[in-house]
């Protein structure tokens, strides 16, 4: 039985600021002192603070920020025997000297015990990473990154013994080694530098590390539904539960996503007879798939355009004319075989062939003897135009909104005084008006 530990809290402090914040015109008013220390021991009283190391502290951070309870959480340094350390100090004691112990990279992590349990906090904190792996985690490797729980009290410590000894039990029975976590009274904490604290905030092309066993103290009774090869091209987006990057590329990409190739998101758990190359230790981790084998793969966030850049090398080809025009700003051949298949279609829309958005309208459509896709207008809204100077010329540029495509260029010369589009035909698909209808009723 785990057993709360009683804190005592010196109030004279407290009493001697209340006194001194609350005398009214010489008389004090003992009402609101005594309605102040108890607000302040009330929340004095509710709070604790634990030290855990589980490997680079960005990620362990950013995971004990994201649980409700937890009121800070500060990357650090502790565990070592030397004082004032410093990232370039840790690094640099990896292979100490004799009698010198080295700190790990470790999270101060304060937190509402009202909110959240010493035990539920724990727990967490070994189904987060690999207890078992000594001096490294995942690939990063050194006694800075080993596994680490600094207790405050009492309760902490059993706490951390008995959970111990039960995750032993459940990561034996899945095949895993001992559990090497060093577990100790916490001497000092030393905050680490400033760019250090809320790292993955503030770098944007960040990722959420994984390194956990996947080992869990109570297995979720929800029953995983798995994902298996669509067979051709698919993208896989890996993502996991409190990942901010994997939101910010939701809400930025895929829940705009147009594109041809069929994409879907799922935990790593999820995904059956895939064969990966790459080991999935971060997310978002996102996979271009062919015939259920990976092509390529990134980690972390990825902007809009680089995402389509990305997906239009898996498309369309490296080496392709149509990449070489969407990215490089080529320009197709005159009365290109594209071309020849374009300018006589039946009623419908051209898409953008990276982003899937409809770009153009048939009805806009007509021949101007160029040898190239002519349009009156785009759609409104799904291109932008850039002033182009290259190659001696002044010219205006007209690219696809989201994907980034080069499209073609836009000239003053249509019939009518209007303003004509000259497109080149590769970065373009074909959709007839009636297909349009009927994704539109879905």
């Amino acid at each position: 039985m785990l057993h709360k530990t009683t804190r005592t809290l010196d109030i004279l402090p407290l009493y001697s600021f209340a006194r001194s914040l609350f005398i009214k015109k010489g008389n004090f008013d003992m009402k609101k002192t005594v309605l102040f220390l108890a607000l302040s021991v009330a929340v004095m009283a509710e709070t604790q603070t634990i030290v855990f190391g589980a490997g680079c502290f960005w990620g362990v951070e950013k995971h004990f920020d994201n649980l409700e309870g937890v009121t800070q959480a500060r990357a650090g340094y502790a565990g070592g025997n030397y004082e004032n350390p410093t990232y370039r100090e840790v690094l640099k004691q990896r292979s100490a000297s004799k009698g010198v112990v080295n700190h790990t990279e470790a999270v101060e992590v304060v937190y509402d015990d009202s909110k959240i349990s010493t035990e539920k906090l724990v727990k967490s904190f070994w189904e987060l990473h690999n207890p078992t792996q000594g001096d490294r985690q995942g690939n990063d490797k050194g006694n800075n990154y080993r596994s680490a729980l600094y207790y405050s009290n009492t309760e902490q410590k059993e706490v951390a013994e008995e959970t111990q000894k039960a995750y032993q039990k459940l990561l034996t029975k899945a095949g895993f080694g001992t559990i090497t976590t060093e577990v100790k009274a916490l001497k000092k904490f030393y905050p680490a530098e400033g760019y250090h604290q809320d790292y993955l905030a503030k770098n944007p092309n960040g990722y959420c590390p994984n390194h956990t066993t996947g080992v869990k103290f109570e297995p979720s009774t929800k029953k995983v539904k798995t994902i298996s090869p669509l067979g051709g091209k698919e993208i896989l987006i890996v993502d996991a539960e409190h990942c901010a990057f994997c939101e910010k590329f939701k809400k930025n990409v895929t829940d705009h996503y147009n594109g041809t190739i069929p994409l879907r998101t799922a935990h790593k758990e999820a995904l059956k007879g895939f064969e990966l190359k790459s080991k999935i230790e971060g997310t978002p981790t996102i996979i271009y798939i062919e015939n259920g084998k990976e092509v390529y793969a990134y980690t972390g966030y990825m902007n809009e355009k680089d995402f389509y850049k990305d997906v239009g090398a898996f498309k369309l080809g490296l080496e392709s004319e149509g990449y070489d025009v969407a990215f490089k700003k080529k320009t197709d051949g005159r009365f290109c075989k594209q071309y020849a298949e374009f300018k006589h279609t039946g009623d419908g829309v051209f898409r953008d062939k990276v982003s899937g958005d409809i770009l153009f309208d048939t009805k806009d459509r007509f021949n101007s003897g160029s040898g190239w896709l002519s349009f009156f207008k785009s759609v409104k809204g799904s291109t932008v135009e850039k002033v182009d100077n290259s190659l001696g010329m002044r010219r205006v540029e007209i690219i696809a909104k989201k994907s980034g495509a080069h499209l073609g260029h836009v000239f003053n010369d249509a019939p009518g005084g209007q303003q004509r589009f000259c497109i080149n035909a590769t970065v373009l698909e074909f959709v007839p008006r009636a297909e349009v209808k009927k994704e539109a009723k879905k």
